[in-house]
Formats: C-alpha cells, structure tokens, sequence
C-alpha cells in the first residue's frame, strides 16, 4: 500500500504532470455539466461529447431541456448507450430543477442526487467540477487505481471514496478526482498499467511492474 509518508509526494507528482487538471467532459454551465455527466455513464466522454456538441448550442437551462422535448433529445444522444432512460431521465430532471430550484442547479449532493439520473458519482462531480467542492467521485478508473497501488482499497466505490477522502492531503483534496481518474484512463489502464512511465510506480503494490515495449527492429533487406 501507499505509506502515510509518502501520499503528499504520490500526488504532488500525480500534480506536477496535470497542473490544472479537469474533466474531459465537454459544457458551458452546472446545468450542461449534469446533463453531460449523467449520459456519460456506461459512454465514453469522447462518445458524449459528440452527442452533446450540438445539443448544448440550442440546450443551456433545464427550461430549454423542456423545450426541446423528449424525442428531440433522443435524436441529439441516440449515439449513447442507453439513451432512451437517460433522455427520460434528463427531461425529469429538468421539470424538478424547474419547480423545486427556480431552474437552478443546487450546490448541494443531496438535492442533486434526489434528481433522475444523478447518483453519488455524479453529484460528486458537480459539486467538484462546478462549485468547487472538494468531493471524490469514485468510476472505474479511480477505483482501479485506488486498489492497484494501495492507496485506498475497498470493496466498493462507496468504500474507496470514504478512504480517499482520510488519506488525501488537505492540499491535493480539490484535484484529487481529476489526478487519478486521468492517471486511470491514460497511464494505469485496466488490461495493461503503463509502470514504465507511470510517475508514482515506487510507491505502488502492483507487481510485476510492466516493461516499455520493445522497439520493433528494423526489417532486413
């Protein structure tokens, strides 16, 4: 597992590599980035962000959401999966956020996870990305991560999020999020973690670390 001593240096590099680290999810406002987030379950952010690159020039308040209607919606993000429940879902979403928010999106987890479609992860990273709380929302990657090296292990997300949450420095809180899942997604990938350019691989338990690719030789004539 990661020592205690050696969590402020595990994500001070983690820092160092992304400065400004943010989510690949692509929106204008709190209310863009819930849409945006909810589709994105089970969707890449790549296939999401298609889907919602023309939606969100017409689409910027739940109001609008309404609007627009829900065969209009299913035309903008039937490239998504599940796009029938989650185009349910939006549209729900939209009217509550219309008559209990005065269309606003709450700055609060409970009242965003009261919503259709928006569960703990996803209220976690619009309290994180939108209001600048120092949430943790454990995906796949964070949790993979957080397993791979030792640095918070559990069972569950729910788990892993509550012990990220003891051994993350005050310091590194707000971009804890965006550090591991990117280091998820592009270094410590499922199938095979990259260990030989991974910038905390000496504090990591995984074994064995894997090797760079050998360069393919050139043919011979």
């Amino acid at each position: 597992m990661v020592k205690a001593a050696d969590r402020y240096e595990f994500y001070a590099r983690l820092a160092e590599e992304r400065p400004e680290p943010k989510t690949e999810l692509n929106y204008t406002n709190p209310y863009t980035l819930v849409v945006a987030v909810a589709l994105s379950a089970q969707a890449t952010d790549v296939g999401v962000n298609k889907a919602t690159r023309a939606l969100f020039e017409k689409v910027q308040t739940p109001q609008q959401m309404l609007d627009l209607g829900e065969e209009a919606l299913k035309e903008h993000i039937k490239t998504v999966g599940l796009f029938n429940t989650k185009a349910k879902n939006v549209i729900r979403a939209a009217q509550i956020l219309v008559d209990e928010h005065g269309g606003e999106v709450p700055a609060d987890r409970e009242a965003l996870e009261a919503l259709p479609g928006v569960g703990r992860k996803t209220a976690n990273v619009v309290m994180n990305e939108a209001f600048g709380h120092p949430t943790i929302a454990v995906d796949t990657h964070i949790f993979r991560v957080s397993n791979r090296t030792g640095l918070a292990s559990g069972k569950t997300p729910l788990a892993v999020e509550k012990k990220l949450e003891k051994v993350t420095p005050e310091d590194f809180r707000l971009g804890a999020h965006h550090w591991l899942i990117l280091h998820g997604r592009y270094v410590c990938k499922a199938r095979t973690p990259e260990c030989w350019r991974c910038a905390v691989a000496e504090f990591c338990r995984y074994k064995p670390k894997t090797e760079a690719p050998k360069k393919k030789g050139k043919a011979k004539a």
